[in-house]
């Protein structure tokens, strides 16, 4: 289907030329650049670059422009997609007991702030926990699971990130580890929020371990999800301060809208082309 905007973003070891490259090919190609971003990162030698264009004439298919582009990319040994900006990205969320996260990603969703086509809401828990919540026109799965049923479990949701044709897992306050092998598959497209106060306060309570500790920042991070827990690229963290009048259950309360407001900042930047991963962390063109 013809485009009438398209997002390009690409990484590769830098040389020079690149720029020229992609540019030289837009240009032929009919397409006229709204907006550039580029970094050079010096310590990996790699070049990282976001171009948003449209079409001074008629649109080209995107198939097309992948087609063409893929000549110019492969001297460059690009990683590189091309996307109709139209085009919905199919997210999944996946939340258990806590469901602030959740309620506030459906908030931003029917208003239009987070643009994605909800798949569905996958949760260990049973529907009738978010009760409080309006779920209508949403998909809901509870996939229960338990030690003895992880792994069967964990084929159901792959099952139905496959049949989905699932663009993105959120990890919304989910309270399981995932496998090795689903992060693996899942490699660059699935988000968790969690405290920043890893590794420091682990387990249960952190906020109250926190509190005890006489702690002056809380904040959260996102991150995208590998093998190692909470250790993948971390794509955004926000801290608020805190003072001595601040009791655990306030901790708690700030705590939940810094989670809300930064998992939301990631999931908005990667669904509009604005995250590249970068070995252990990430190129975010927030602007």
């Amino acid at each position: 289907m013809p485009s009438e905007r398209c997002i390009l973003t690409l990484s590769c070891p830098n040389r020079p030329g690149i720029v020229a490259a992609v540019s030289t090919y837009l240009f032929g190609a009919g397409g006229n650049i709204l907006d550039a971003n580029q970094f050079d990162d010096t310590e990996s030698n790699r070049f990282f670059m976001r171009v948003v264009f449209n079409f001074t004439g008629p649109a080209n298919p995107v198939e097309a422009l992948r087609d063409g582009f893929a000549a110019v990319a492969r001297p460059f040994a690009m990683e590189w997609t091309i996307r109709d900006h139209r085009a919905g990205r199919r997210v999944l969320i996946l939340v258990s007991k806590f469901d602030h996260c959740l309620a506030d990603l459906l908030y931003r969703w029917r208003i239009g702030e987070v643009p994605m086509d909800l798949a569905a809401i996958v949760s260990n828990h049973e529907r009738a926990t978010y009760g409080h919540l309006d779920l209508s026109g949403v998909p809901f799965h509870h996939l229960a699971v338990t030690s003895q049923t992880k792994a069967a479990q964990e084929q159901a949701l792959w099952r139905l990130v496959e049949d989905q044709a699932v663009d993105l897992v959120v990890l919304a306050r989910y309270m399981q580890i995932l496998s090795d092998d689903l992060t693996s598959r899942l490699r660059g497209r699935c988000i968790n929020i969690h405290h920043s106060f890893l590794p420091g306060f682990k387990g249960a309570r952190p906020y109250h371990q926190a509190h005890r500790r006489g702690v002056k920042l809380i904040g959260a991070t996102a991150h995208y999800v590998t093998g190692d827990l909470d250790e993948g690229p971390i794509i955004e963290q926000d801290v608020e301060r805190i003072s001595h009048h601040d009791t655990p259950e306030d901790l708690v309360r700030k705590g939940r809208d810094i989670e809300r407001r930064v998992l939301a900042r990631a999931i908005a930047w990667h669904l509009d082309g604005r995250v590249i991963v970068n070995g252990s962390k990430t190129v975010v063109f927030r602007d």
